[in-house]
């Protein structure tokens, strides 16, 4: 992936998220030379992968498989230096910009419609060897039990959120013809490094071709502290 499309993502973003007024913290706009000289007080972003995170999956087409995301609080599992035990992102997701099927481990998550687009969930259960079950599934959407077979879509509509729990296979993306879907996510604490299982193995962040400076870092590029 280009720094120069990381670059161009990161400023539509903006733009986005201020279209419809969801404002980011003051670290979301720090320059490459600010994280240079930022310090041990700023840790806890570094630490808990706070900020910008945009990926591919390995798939070289953004637009078919990827996702933007902004991480806004996190905490850091087994640290006790960092003792949140939940985590909060706001996502950006193209019309028809799959995220591919995966489920977590430990952790249980929010997905919810923060008042754009619809986005389209897709659910299977888990078998015991980490395939697709084509048991029926039971999910939670703001609070109702819903049981629906394997493989059914939930469409979640501006303000409308759906609970998925561990091993519960999910993928996602914008409903085509209904706009760019902003979307939030709360959850137990996001641990990228062992807690997501892909049904097919992918990486998580990209491999980066620096075509020209980066106008500010991705959660996974800082410094350590100056």
């Amino acid at each position: 992936m280009k720094r120069s499309f990381i670059n161009q993502r990161i400023a539509h973003a903006r733009q986005f998220f201020a279209q419809h007024h969801f404002r980011l913290p003051p670290f979301a706009a720090w320059t490459p030379g600010q994280w240079q000289q930022a310090g041990p007080e700023a840790d806890e972003i570094r630490r808990c992968l706070l900020g910008w995170d945009l990926t591919d999956f390995g798939s070289g087409d953004f637009f078919k498989e990827g996702l933007l995301l902004f991480t806004l609080r996190n905490g850091r599992l087994h640290d006790p230096a960092y003792p949140k035990p939940y985590g909060e992102k706001i996502m950006i997701v193209c019309e028809g910009q799959v995220t591919p099927f995966h489920f977590h481990f430990d952790k249980t998550e929010d997905i919810i419609n923060r008042g754009a687009g619809r986005l389209v969930c897709l659910l299977h259960n888990a078998t015991p060897d980490q395939k697709l079950a084509d048991t029926p599934v039971e999910v939670r959407c703001d609070g109702v039990l819903r049981r629906l077979p394997a493989g059914s879509q939930v469409i979640l509509e501006p303000g409308q959120s759906i609970t998925l729990t561990p091993y519960l296979y999910h993928t996602f993306f914008a409903q085509p013809g209904a706009g760019v879907a902003l979307v939030g996510e709360v959850s137990s604490v996001n641990n990228d490094a062992t807690d997501n299982r892909f049904l097919d193995r992918q990486p998580r962040f990209p491999t980066i071709e620096e075509d020209e400076p980066a106008q500010t870092l991705l959660c996974n590029e800082y410094p350590p502290a100056a």
